[in-house]
């Protein structure tokens, strides 16, 4: 009897320990330092992105996306049947430059972490539908990075919730 109610908490236990593990997102490697990159940038504005992350089951590298001409994808967050976010994917022919691949990055990350849906079909900016040049976003870079996180909607979200500190003119 005892034995049986010894087994009986050793696997209760084990149950409740997988049940609060955490779930673990697969990251390829190559884009690791432009996601902690991205992840500073949430800090510096206070955005949460701890629970989004462990929402998501890989953010790859592929070659699953279309690379051809009047119909190429650059990057894409491939979403389940209840339409949340599980991938985020760049194509590997980003990685052809390396500057190219931080505003593709970016831009995908934020539709995922930031709640972006797209700002314009071709305007300059990281969350633009098309760019016709990726090298004008990054000699821009840090202009555009602020304008991202400060414009987005989590981050907007953010600021009408929080109070706002009256001063007394007396």
């Amino acid at each position: 009897m005892k034995a049986c109610s010894c087994f009986v908490m050793i696997c209760l236990f084990l149950g409740l320990s997988s049940a609060n593990a955490q779930k673990s997102v697969d990251i390829d490697g190559r884009l690791q330092s432009i996601l902690n990159e991205f992840f500073e940038e949430c800090k510096k504005y206070n955005i949460d992105y701890h629970e989004k992350l462990f929402q998501l089951n890989n953010i790859d590298i592929t070659s699953s996306l279309p690379l051809e001409e009047g119909n190429t994808v650059l990057g894409m967050v491939t979403r389940d049947a209840e339409g949340n976010v599980e991938n985020i994917l760049i194509n590997w022919a980003a990685m052809l430059d390396p500057e190219m691949l931080k505003v593709v990055a970016f831009h995908e990350f934020a539709h995922h972490f930031l709640d972006y849906k797209h700002t314009c079909q071709d305007c300059n900016e990281i969350m633009a539908v098309t760019n016709t040049s990726y090298y004008d976003l990054a000699r821009d870079w840090e202009n555009q990075v602020e304008n991202l996180f400060t414009t987005s909607p989590v981050y907007l979200a953010k600021e009408t919730k929080e109070p706002v500190a009256a001063v007394s003119l007396q």
